[in-house]
Formats: structure tokens, C-alpha cells, sequence
């Protein structure tokens, strides 16, 4: 049976009004990503886990050309999923690395080893969401700003910081 054959029922209520409620947060595509990295990429907060009660968190990540992207990797207490919106981006499914196109979509659960890059020399972007919404912003801003230190994480406060922010690389 395929996952959109099983059973499932929709959770409980959480909103109990009668006439809805004037409550919907819009970020515009003109809008500047909250990271530009050193090389170029940047990251754009849609939608955190701040403004969703920590149920997911989306992000795009705009890819520049230069090859980069994090080691295999995994996290114990979220999911994280990704939707290629333009150019390739390699993705590991914890088995093997897959060239992914536009429409092409990964899901991997907590555990899952897992990483992505782009290794195209042309721009990619793609969306990522975590679930639940793990406050995913200060690793992201952490690591932009490392890249323009002088002073970099000994491997002491590194190891700590990853462990901070549920990320276990693996060899």
C-alpha cells in the first residue's frame, strides 16, 4: 500500500472559532534572504519555527555556482525535506547520491542520513523544511558568520555547537 492509500484521520481541532480569524503571514519573493553567504548562497526564512508554533520550518536556499553543500549527516528529533525548485542539486538518500531537478522531491525521517549539494557550477535553489519547527536560524546564521571570522570554532565548541543544533555527521 503507498503512503497516500493509508488510512489516516486529520488531527484534533486546534482552532475553535466560529468566523476564522486575520492571521496569515506572507514573505514576498522581492524580499532579501535574512543570509547571504561569503560565496554567495543565501537562505531565505519563509517560515519558521517562531511563526508556526513549532510545527515545521521552511527555508530556500538559493545555491551560487562554486560547489557547496554539508556532509552526510543526520538528526534525532526532526525530519527534514527537500523540493528542488531550479537547477541540480545532488542529494544523499543515505545510500547513494541522486542528481535532483526541478520537481524532484527527498523526505527523510529522524535518523535518516542524509546531505546536499550542489556540485553543478551553476545556481540551484531548493526548499527545505523541518519538522517539527526546530529553530533552525542560529545554526544557519552561525555557520554564515564562521565563513567571514577570522576566529574560527576550536573542535571542542564545534562538536558542541553541532550537538546543540541536532546535527551528527557521520564518516
Amino acid at each position: 500500500m503507498s503512503l497516500a492509500e493509508q488510512p489516516r484521520e486529520y488531527p484534533p481541532a486546534l482552532y475553535a472559532g466560529e468566523a476564522g480569524e486575520v492571521s496569515a503571514i506572507a514573505r514576498l519573493a522581492s524580499q532579501t534572504p535574512e543570509i547571504r553567504r561569503p560565496n554567495g548562497s543565501s537562505v531565505s526564512y519563509l517560515a519558521t519555527g517562531a511563526y508556526t508554533g513549532a510545527k515545521f520550518g521552511l527555508y530556500r536556499w538559493d545555491f551560487a555556482p562554486e560547489p557547496s553543500g554539508p556532509n552526510p549527516h543526520f538528526h534525532r528529533t526532526m525530519t527534514e525535506s527537500f523540493f528542488i525548485l531550479s537547477g541540480t542539486v545532488r542529494l544523499y538518500n543515505g545510500e547513494k547520491w541522486l542528481d535532483a531537478v526541478p520537481g524532484d522531491f527527498l523526505h527523510v525521517p529522524e535518523g535518516g542520513i542524509h546531505a546536499f549539494r550542489n556540485e553543478s557550477g551553476k545556481e540551484a535553489s531548493m526548499l527545505i523544511l523541518f519538522s517539527p519547527g526546530a529553530p533552525r536560524e542560529p545554526y544557519f546564521e552561525t555557520l554564515a558568520n564562521q565563513a567571514t571570522q577570522d576566529r574560527k570554532m576550536t573542535p571542542e565548541e564545534r562538536t558542541q555547537f553541532l550537538l546543540r543544533h541536532d546535527n551528527h555527521f557521520v564518516p
